[in-house]
């Protein structure tokens, strides 16, 4: 069974505090997670999951309990994800917006990047790939000048890199 733990620290790292599991691996069986915190000061994570959808769960209290992982509203045919908040305050995910046994596009021939503002409904805003082939395991990060920079691999024999500009992405 798949499963999501944190480990917090209130030390730079001297110690840690396990959190989790937070999913039992019945009902979602869920890896990888992303944390996205919200102008509010409330936490989102995003996951691969092995139930047809990006899964999320919700902290409060910084991190020290999660609710339980339920389906958001993006597919994901058992990918890995990556998703940041922006400093605009928008939140940013790349996933394959697709499912494992469907028509082309399926599985991982496409990489998609959504926006949104509540981290509850997702507007795609680019397609990086939709090919036959397989585009997988982004990592995704904002860098001081504001731009956004996507890595993934591409067919399974090397790297791409995009560099995105969120004021453009809407």
């Amino acid at each position: 069974m798949w499963r999501v733990h944190f480990e917090l620290t209130s030390d730079y790292g001297k110690t840690w505090k396990v959190i989790g599991p937070i999913n039992d691996g019945k009902e979602f069986n869920a890896i990888q997670p992303s944390i996205l915190t919200h102008k509010n000061g409330d936490m989102q994570m995003l996951c691969r999951t092995q139930e047809g959808a990006v899964g999320e769960s919700w902290s409060g209290d910084g991190g020290k309990t999660w609710s339980s992982i339920i389906a958001s509203p993006l597919p994901n045919p058992n990918a890995g994800t990556d998703a940041v908040t922006l400093k605009d305050g928008r939140q940013l995910i790349v996933y394959n917006h697709t499912l494992s046994k469907s028509t082309f596009p399926s599985g991982r021939n496409m990489l998609n990047v959504a926006i949104s503002q509540d981290g509850k409904n997702w507007i795609v805003v680019a397609t990086l790939e939709r090919s036959q082939g397989e585009f997988s395991y982004p990592a995704v990060i904002q860098t001081r000048d504001g731009k956004v920079h996507i890595s993934y691999t591409y067919q399974r024999r090397s790297v791409k890199h995009v560099v995105l500009d969120p004021s453009g992405l809407k």
